[in-house]
């Protein structure tokens, strides 16, 4: 039971420190000119020669190596429940550490993620929690599965702010990233897990950047996080096998993670609206 919650306060720090690698990211990102899927080496020197945007990515990678570590520790679904709280982190942020700054969508979205915090922690108590190794079937499906909608997100025209297309790819790709690294914790076979995970990596940061290039960093980032977050939530239960606590302990569980994600919701709704007001009075 310790372990369970050393990896559970490793996935909150691991949390804020990806989040607020997102916002040192943005800010490089936005300052960069348009990013083209035709020149991939420019892209990629863009990204190299920026002093802010190095650091904000050696933070994620950072926060990312502490995320594994939380895997080792803690079921799947409770590590990313923990995750989505990172969203808050976010929103706190992008205000420069003034609540008050704000939207009260958004301060609702903080007041429910830390809510779901308290519901999980509280739900945790006395219970034992445990997965078990996927079928390999199952899991490719569904890797593969979360990786063709990201891809079609990215590039296909879809009905859909292209900030917030990027956002919500990047974020299914790292939902990919993070379950096949939940894979590869299983040793043997699960290695070759981390083909897919160097390559949803990868592709989802190039997402994420040009994403930043269209949208502010609660917009991008924060759709983004909502997929990673609430996708390997549902593969938890679904490919490894994961169960709620029986009675009113399982009730709040859920809670929980109805808490948590709704606030991610809230916040890119909140976000997408701001920005469709800002362009409307321009």
């Amino acid at each position: 039971m310790q372990n369970l919650y050393v990896g559970l306060f490793l996935a909150l720090v691991s949390a804020v420190a990806v989040n607020w690698a997102y916002t040192r990211e943005h800010d490089a990102a936005a300052e960069m000119p348009p990013f083209s899927a035709h020149h991939p080496v420019r892209f990629v020197r863009l990204l190299l020669g920026s002093r802010n945007w190095l650091l904000g990515f050696g933070t994620e990678t950072a926060g990312w190596l502490v995320y594994v570590g939380a895997l080792r520790l803690a079921p799947l679904s409770l590590v990313q429940a923990v995750s989505a709280s990172g969203i808050a982190v976010l929103a706190f942020l992008t205000a420069h550490g003034h609540p008050s700054r704000l939207a009260r969508r958004e301060q609702l979205a903080v007041l429910l993620a830390v809510a779901g915090l308290v519901l999980l922690a509280v739900s945790l108590v006395g219970t034992h929690q445990s997965d078990r190794v996927p079928a390999w079937d199952a899991a490719a499906l569904w890797l593969g599965a979360s990786a063709g909608g990201a891809v079609a997100l990215g590039v296909l025209k879809l009905p859909l702010a292209r900030g917030a297309a990027l956002g919500l790819a990047a974020g299914l790709l790292f939902a990919s990233g993070d379950m096949s690294a939940k894979l590869i914790v299983y040793g043997g076979w699960w290695f070759l897990a981390l083909l897919s995970l160097i390559a949803c990596y990868a592709l989802g940061t190039s997402f994420l950047q040009a994403g930043f290039q269209h949208a502010d960093a609660l917009t991008a980032a924060g759709l983004a996080t909502l997929a990673t977050n609430a996708v390997p939530i549902a593969a938890g239960f679904v490919i490894f096998g994961e169960r709620l606590p029986h009675g009113a302990k399982g009730a709040l569980q859920l809670a929980s993670f109805a808490c948590l994600v709704t606030s991610a919701v809230f916040l890119g709704r909140s976000a997408r609206g701001a920005r469709h007001a800002a362009a409307e009075s321009t």
